[in-house]
C-alpha cells in the first residue's frame, strides 16, 4: 500500500481551509451543540455511530429529556433506556451506554473523565470516540477517524487499501494525528466537527461534489481521477440466509405476549415476540408454556430484516383470544403487555412495526 501523501505545503493549509469551509457550510445548530456539555457530546458520538445526523436528532432529543445527565442515565431501567432507543438500531451501543453511565457513577462521580484512558476503559468507547470527546467537550488536541474521517484522508492522501485493515488504519491514524497538531487549539472542537461535516455533506460517498471542495487542488484521488474509488471497498461477502418463526400470541383481554431476549446476541435484552428457529421448535415451546391449538394460528406475511452478518427470514403466526392469560404468569422473561405499554418497553423496530400495522 504506497502512502502516496500530499506535499507538505498542502497538509499544512488541509485544516484552515478545511475550517473555513466549516465556517460558511458546516452544521453549528445541532441539539448537542447547544449546550456542548460532555454528556451530550457523549451521546451523540454513540448514536451517530452508524446512524446519520437526521434519524438521530430526534431520538437524541427525547433521549436527553428523559435521561437529562449521567446519574439518571445510570438510575434508569433496562427497559427504559432500550424505549427510548428502539428503531436507532445495532442495541450494543445503548447497553454500553447505560453500563457506562452506571460506572461513571461508580468510579468518576457520575461525570464523564476528563482522561483518554479512563475514556477508553469505558464500555462502548473506542480511540475515535474517546478522542472525539474530549476534543469537543474540553478542547483538547485529540485526533478522529470515524467513517466519515476515514473517506476524506484515503481521498486527500490518495491511500490504498480498505480502511478496515491495520496497515491501512494505521496510515491513517498517523495522518489525522499529523493534521489536527497543526490546528489552533482554540479550534480543536470546531475542527473536529467540520471534518464530520464535510465528509458527510461534501466529500460524501457516492456523489462527492469535486467541484465546490475547498481541498481540491491538492485532492490526490481527484488529480489521479480515482475519487470513485478510494477509498478501496471492503471486500463483497455473501450475507448467509436464516429463518425463524415467531408466534403473535393474544389473550382473551387483547394483551400481547412478549418475551425478553437473552443479555447477548441479536436483539439483546429487548422485548419481542416469542421466537424459534423451526417450526417444530416453536411447537415445543407453545406446548410448553400455553395451552391452545397451535395450529389454529394464522399465517402472516414473512418478515425479512437484514442484520450485519446475516438476513432472517421471521416467518409470524398470529393466535388470538385463544390463549388464557393465566396460562402465563408474568415473569422476567415473558410478560402479557397491553398495547397502550408497547411504547414503554424496548421492541425491535421491524417488532413494532409488525405489531402497529
Amino acid at each position: 500500500m504506497p502512502p502516496a501523501a500530499a506535499d507538505a505545503a498542502s497538509a499544512t493549509t488541509f485544516a484552515r481551509r478545511l475550517l473555513r469551509w466549516f465556517g460558511r457550510h458546516g452544521r453549528h445548530d445541532l441539539p448537542w451543540q447547544h449546550p456542548r456539555t460532555p454528556y451530550r457530546v457523549w451521546l451523540s458520538e454513540i448514536m451517530l455511530q452508524q446512524t446519520q445526523v437526521a434519524t438521530v436528532v430526534p431520538y437524541f432529543l427525547r433521549f436527553v429529556e428523559r435521561f437529562p445527565d449521567i446519574a439518571a442515565l445510570a438510575r434508569a431501567s433496562t427497559d427504559d433506556v432500550m424505549a427510548h432507543w428502539a428503531g436507532l438500531g445495532y442495541y450494543a451501543r445503548a447497553r454500553n451506554l447505560h453500563a457506562a453511565a452506571r460506572r461513571c457513577v461508580e468510579l468518576h462521580d457520575s461525570e464523564l473523565p476528563r482522561d483518554f484512558d479512563a475514556l477508553l476503559a469505558l464500555p462502548g468507547i473506542g480511540r475515535s470516540t474517546a478522542g472525539a470527546i474530549l476534543a469537543q467537550a474540553w478542547g483538547e488536541r485529540f485526533p478522529i477517524l470515524d467513517g466519515n474521517v476515514k473517506r476524506v484522508l484515503a481521498r486527500f492522501h490518495g491511500i490504498d487499501g480498505w480502511p478496515g485493515t491495520p496497515a491501512a488504519e494505521k496510515r491513517l491514524w498517523q495522518l489525522a494525528e499529523e493534521h489536527v497538531r497543526l490546528v489552533p487549539i482554540r479550534r480543536i472542537a470546531d475542527y473536529t466537527q467540520a471534518q464530520m461535516d464535510f465528509g458527510a455533506l461534501l466529500c460524501t460517498r457516492g456523489k462527492p461534489d469535486c467541484n465546490a471542495c475547498p481541498l481540491r487542488s491538492d485532492c490526490v484521488a481527484l488529480r489521479s481521477g480515482r475519487v470513485g474509488a478510494l477509498p478501496t471497498p471492503r471486500p463483497a461477502k455473501v450475507l448467509p440466509e436464516r429463518e425463524a418463526t415467531a408466534l403473535w400470541l393474544e389473550n382473551a383481554s387483547g394483551e400481547l405476549l412478549l418475551q425478553r431476549r437473552p443479555p447477548a446476541g441479536i436483539w439483546a435484552s429487548l422485548w419481542t415476540l416469542p421466537q424459534a428457529e423451526t417450526d417444530a421448535a416453536m411447537r415445543d415451546w407453545f406446548a410448553t408454556h400455553l395451552r391452545g391449538d397451535y395450529d389454529a394460528a394464522e399465517e402472516l406475511p414473512v418478515l425479512v430484516h437484514t442484520f450485519s452478518h446475516y438476513r432472517l427470514h421471521l416467518r409470524p403466526l398470529r393466535l388470538r383470544k385463544l390463549v388464557s392469560r393465566a396460562a402465563v404468569r408474568d415473569n422476567d422473561d415473558l410478560r402479557w403487555v397491553s398495547r397502550d405499554a408497547l411504547a414503554s418497553l424496548g421492541l425491535p423496530a421491524p417488532i413494532r412495526k409488525l405489531l402497529e400495522s
